[in-house]
């Protein structure tokens, strides 16, 4: 007969001395204070002042434009100048389908959306272009499609129309309506680009960001992620395009259609800090204040706005965010995992646990 067979309990390994974490203490406090802050805007025009809701529903629009061409650079590796495109765009799908009858807000939402459709099928030309190609392709792009929209009867040419339907609204009501789209549009889209960077697919475009020969070898389906983050590009800064129009009401195509707008985005998310969540917010708070302290001043602040973006360019590389990273290891709003050194004492229980657990089981 044969002896039965006992159980003996596995002796676990020693403690390793590295914990990997995605939220840190802070991450997490952030995350909660953003979440009762958005709370606490959601109720904004209640109790400010009309001139201090327009400021910040262009704040928010600011913030989208950011994100969105941090997500199609500093993730994807695509760099573009041609991003007024789908801003003017936006603006005007806004105003074609208002006219054809349907409600102004409504319109800003299907009009984004068409947006995007239109930018699947220009995403598989615009994607065969690299590095620089892409981004004077994209400045191309631009050009044509402000040259299209000048030829709708319409608009008028450069003389523009207006968004005649908001008129419908009172003063305060349309105030109050598009700073609460314009605060859902940028909670929504932050958010996610957030949980998108956080997936396979956020892990799969910055592979490609950083070598996309190397992300091929490893299967990375390279067209197909480059395409996804390109389309909601697009549809981020179309939807940016469409609340800007419900600020201003008229719609001039010179106007939407400006390479400055590119501009903005570049340098909100150089100052602030590509590649990282965090920068692209950080930078457009700082545009936005530079702006309201100095946006009147003409040339000389687009001129001041040019040289701050170059030294940034030189000697910070980086940005603000990335600075602060760098420096102080400070995440929150980490987009990947990160690797921490256990305590000390932590790595000294774990080894005694598991010495006591082996003694256990040979005894």
């Amino acid at each position: 007969m044969t002896a039965p067979i006992t159980s003996v309990p596995l002796a676990p390994t020693a403690a390793s001395p590295w914990v990997i974490e995605r939220w840190t203490r802070a991450s997490i406090t952030f995350a909660s204070a953003t979440v009762l802050l958005l709370a606490v805007l959601c109720m904004g025009p209640l109790w400010l002042q009309a001139g201090a809701v327009d400021r910040l529903t262009t704040l928010f629009i600011y913030v989208i434009l950011a994100v969105m061409w941090n997500a199609l650079a500093g993730y994807a590796g695509l760099v573009s100048i041609g991003h007024q495109a789908f801003f003017g765009l936006g603006a005007y799908a806004m105003v074609r389908l208002a006219d054809a009858g349907l409600g102004p807000y409504p319109a800003l939402l299907v009009g984004a959306v068409l947006v995007a459709a239109v930018a699947v099928p220009l995403a598989v030309f615009m994607l065969r272009l690299q590095g620089g190609e892409f981004a004077i392709g994209m400045w191309v792009m631009a050009a044509l499609a402000h040259l299209c929209v000048n030829l709708d009867s319409l608009v008028q040419g450069e003389t523009g129309t207006s968004m005649i339907a908001l008129q419908q609204y009172a003063a305060d009501d349309r105030r109050a309506y598009t700073y609460w789209a314009a605060l859902a549009a940028m909670a929504g889209l932050c958010w996610v680009v957030f949980l998108l960077l956080r997936s396979k697919v956020g892990t799969a475009a910055q592979a490609i960001r950083d070598n996309e020969t190397a992300a091929i070898s490893l299967g990375v389906r390279v067209v197909a992620i480059k395409r996804l983050v390109f389309v909601l590009s697009a549809f981020g800064c179309a939807l940016a395009g469409g609340l800007w129009l419900a600020t201003s009401i008229s719609f001039q195509p010179k106007t939407y259609f400006s390479v400055q707008w590119t501009a903005y985005m570049i340098f909100m998310v150089l100052v602030g800090g590509i590649g990282t969540m965090e920068g692209p917010i950080l930078g457009a708070l700082l545009f936005f204040a530079v702006e309201t302290v100095w946006g009147g001043q003409g040339v000389l602040y687009l001129i001041g706005l040019g040289a701050i973006a170059m030294l940034f360019a030189l000697f910070l590389p980086k940005g603000i965010w990335g600075a602060v990273q760098q420096r102080w290891d400070v995440h929150l709003l980490s987009a990947g995992y990160r690797v921490r050194s256990r305590a000390p004492h932590q790595v000294d229980a774990g080894r005694a646990a598991a010495g006591a657990v082996a003694s256990e089981g040979h005894t």
